[in-house]
């Protein structure tokens, strides 16, 4: 993807009032006063728009204090709030020299690997992967299907916060839907250890699940025993680049969307790191619009 198509990206997905409040930071004035003029201009330069996302301004205007205290958040969109928080990561990380990482239920140790982050994220693309992937969780799909087993139908369930159940359905819909299914298991893995680490390593995927996750991902029978018993962080890593790439596969047209789903495949351990610094810093807390822990 290049610069231009990228920020054009960005740019589709702002509403409305994103664009007057990324204008009315732009002209210094209060959301409410922004001339119509302001947003329509800022509406056809998408390359402006992306400059905005990474205005130190336009993060206080979404984060601050004072636009918390006042309620200002409230005009930002949660793709806006998404694409300015990943933003704000690359100049997080500009020049630290390490990066904490989960070594058990809320701890944390410093990891050395903060020049690896900040190479991932110099693409826009890849901002744009991770910006979309969090928005795609704030409303998550569940449901009902069926499955036909000896003769006899049967009702499973799925969510889509659920790699397990949501792998159950690989085995129930039409080969063309397939590369969807791998690139939402892949997604799934990457949101749930990016951003809630501490719920899935409370959660321990049982021997049960971990052997039909493993399954769903095609991993070879003679690797399984060993991933089963990994830590389930690294489970989700490997299972979710594995999903990635059977997506790749799959898909009827590798387009230049999918070409950044093989980035992520290969750089999978990367862009978690970098979900865990983001919610970590700016999407998680008791008083978070963004997201609810799994299971509540």
């Amino acid at each position: 993807m290049d610069g231009s198509s990228v920020s054009g990206d960005f740019a589709e997905h702002v509403t409305g009032a994103d664009l007057r409040l990324l204008a009315a930071v732009d002209a210094g004035l209060r959301p409410g006063d922004v001339p119509a003029a302001a947003v329509e201009r800022l509406r056809r330069d998408p390359e402006a728009v992306l400059s905005l996302l990474a205005d130190p301004q336009v993060f206080e205007a979404v984060f601050g204090v004072e636009a918390v205290i006042s309620g200002e958040t409230l005009f930002a969109s949660p793709f806006l709030a998404f694409a300015v928080a990943v933003h704000r990561a690359v100049a997080d990380l500009a020049a630290a020299a390490s990066v904490p990482e989960r070594s058990g239920s809320r701890q944390r140790v410093p990891l050395f690997d903060a020049a690896e982050l900040r190479d991932f994220l110099s693409s826009d693309a890849r901002r744009l992967f991770l910006t979309e992937l969090l928005a795609s969780f704030t409303r998550v799909a569940s449901g009902r299907y069926q499955v036909s087993s000896g003769g006899r139908s049967r009702t499973r369930r799925f969510s889509e916060l659920d790699p397990v159940r949501l792998a159950g359905l690989l085995d129930a819909v039409p080969e063309e839907s397939r590369p969807g299914i791998y690139r939402r298991l892949g997604d799934v893995s990457l949101f749930l250890s990016g951003v809630f680490p501490d719920y899935v390593a409370a959660r321990a995927f049982g021997p049960v699940d971990a052997a039909r996750l493993l399954r769903a991902a095609q991993v070879p029978v003679g690797d399984r025993e060993r991933l089963a018993a990994t830590p389930d962080i690294e489970l989700l890593e490997h299972v979710g680049a594995r999903w990635y790439r059977s997506a790749l596969e799959l898909v009827p047209v590798r387009t230049a969307r999918m070409a950044v789903v093989a980035e992520v495949a290969d750089r999978f351990r990367q862009a978690r790191r970098v979900l865990n610094h983001v919610a970590d810093r700016y999407l998680l807390g008791p008083e978070s619009p963004w997201f609810a822990a799994p299971g509540r």
